[in-house]
């Protein structure tokens, strides 16, 4: 396939860049298939952003009751109630196989 140059929009900054044949064609070859949305100094600063453990503040954490051992603990989503929910070391056990 013969890739050429296009201009996008960077939905963070609002500024035109290149993307170029060379990095469609890498796009491709690792089989994604949406075009980038931010120019590349967006996606730096986003990427430097995410690595230092900036998401935007803190995650909301909820109280819950380990379903296997009983403590008290913290989980970073809602439970909804169908599904066991567990501590960070039982649940480490049923992803190894050890629990059920």
């Amino acid at each position: 396939m013969i890739y050429t140059d296009k201009m996008l929009t960077c939905r963070e900054c609002g500024q035109e860049f290149v993307f170029t044949s060379g990095e469609q064609e890498f796009y491709a070859s690792k089989g994604l298939v949406n075009e980038p949305a931010r120019c590349p100094d967006c996606r730096s600063a986003r990427r430097a952003r995410m690595a230092a453990g900036d998401l935007g503040g803190q995650r909301e954490m909820h109280p819950v009751v380990c379903a296997n051992c009983g403590v008290e603990t913290r989980v970073p989503f809602l439970p909804r109630g169908d599904r066991p929910v567990y501590c960070s070391t039982c649940f480490d056990r049923v992803r190894a196989g050890e629990l059920v």
